[in-house]
């Protein structure tokens, strides 16, 4: 059987990520299967998922995917780079795995491949660092770098999906995986090139709904008065998950749900210097705002400055909230959670077994025979998970502990 790896969000799941499922299969022929590696409920952007993890990681599987195992916290709250490396390691030490399916705006693997070896040069080393000391960011310097080095060939650089395929290439070379990269060329609404589609997209319409909607308490009028067009471009089985979490009161969850418990936890005294992305006076910029800011904007617009992305000031923020430090990403991720799988994905999770030296857990109760690294790192996820629960609407459904009781989610074939 052939296998593919799927690193991703699913921020929440759209008609894209199904398209994208669906094609990989295309391209691995009748026997395939497909296991995704999920953000859980905090996300590489820096911000709570917009749906809790196992709801999310159920419409995967509803919508195409046999196996769904979580990135945990540290990793998914990184870089890009960070982000891939430990995806990429992930899929690697289930030992099931013979492909890595990304979506690309490309869908040129071997041009991504010229890039991904360019940018890792000694020679872009030294033109990122000579274009940083003229205070641009990372990201910026590293484009002049290739720019530099490969002209209109580092155009990839430039778009999203493409970036964080370069990314995943790299991070194949560097652990020596024997993952055959897979690169899907997105095209038309369905892959997001209309705006409409875009995760960020149907977040902000779930988000405005949900704000129009304060008083709903019924899914049927979820569904039928109020919320029809933010489902246009989300797969009916996803749709009805999600219609199901608003119906339960667990969502959409943003950010700004979490304002004054983000604010109370930095006034409490937090220790940037040990943040990871903490550098070249960051930490005492985060130190002095998140004093005295009264919101997470007011906070993040005063630490920032032209050379740093805001995306790399949310994940320290959200760090600094949820108490991830630094050490906490150093290495691969020391364990593997099961959120969700059909029996397809039971079968491939009985052969990872037999192959893996990682710990799997299943059952909750496992976690608790975790040691050493893993068991600190999953105490940091239980830990951020009660603090993701503060957002629901529901108060009945805060109550802490969640990650010790909750088990995969079975879907029935």
């Amino acid at each position: 059987m052939n296998v593919a790896g799927i690193i991703c969000e699913y921020n929440p799941f759209h008609m894209g990520h199904a398209e994208h499922i669906k094609r990989t299969r295309e391209a691995l022929g009748g026997d395939s299967a497909i296991v995704c590696v999920m953000s859980g409920n905090f996300v590489q952007r820096g911000e709570p998922a917009i749906f809790r993890k196992h709801a999310r990681a159920e419409t995967a599987v509803r919508c195409g995917a046999d196996l769904v195992v979580e990135l945990p916290l540290p990793y998914a709250l990184s870089s890009a780079e960070g982000f891939a490396a430990a995806g990429v390691r992930i899929l690697d030490s289930l030992g099931i795995c013979g492909y890595l399916s990304f979506g690309s705006e490309s869908g040129d693997t071997a041009a991504l491949g010229e890039v991904a070896e360019a940018i890792v040069t000694a020679e872009a080393y030294v033109l990122t660092k000579e274009w940083l000391g003229k205070g641009i960011p990372y990201a910026a310097a590293r484009q002049k770098a290739a720019d530099a080095l490969l002209g209109e060939r580092a155009e990839a650089l430039k778009s999203p999906n493409d970036l964080l395929g370069v990314e995943y290439l790299k991070a194949i070379a560097a652990n020596g995986s024997a993952l055959f990269p897979l690169a899907i060329k997105r095209t038309g609404a369905a892959h997001g090139s209309d705006t409409g589609c875009s995760a960020t997209a149907i977040r902000r319409a779930l988000l405005e709904k949900r704000d129009a909607c304060a008083n709903v308490i019924s899914a049927k009028h979820i569904e039928t008065e109020a919320w029809n067009s933010a489902w246009t471009f989300v797969p009916q089985p996803a749709a009805d998950i999600y219609i199901a979490e608003i119906a339960a009161g667990r969502g959409p969850v943003s950010v700004k749900d979490y304002e004054q418990a983000v604010l109370s936890r930095l006034r409490a005294g937090v220790d940037f210097s040990n943040i990871p992305g903490a550098s070249e006076g960051l930490d005492r910029r985060f130190l002095r705002y998140s004093a005295i800011g009264p919101t997470i904007d007011a906070i993040l617009e005063s630490v920032k400055t032209k050379r740093y992305a805001m995306s790399r000031l949310r994940r320290m923020l959200m760090c600094a909230s949820l108490g991830v430090t630094n050490g906490d990403s150093y290495g691969p991720p020391p364990y593997i959670r099961v959120l969700a799988m059909n029996s397809a994905g039971m079968s491939l999770l009985k052969e990872a077994r037999k192959k893996t030296l990682s710990p799997i857990i299943t059952k909750p109760a496992a976690a608790r025979g975790l040691s050493g690294s893993a068991a600190e790192i999953f105490k940091k996820e239980a830990a951020a998970t009660d603090f993701y629960v503060l957002a629901y609407h529901d108060e009945n459904e805060r109550a802490g502990g969640g990650e010790w009781r909750i088990s995969p989610v079975i879907v029935s074939d």
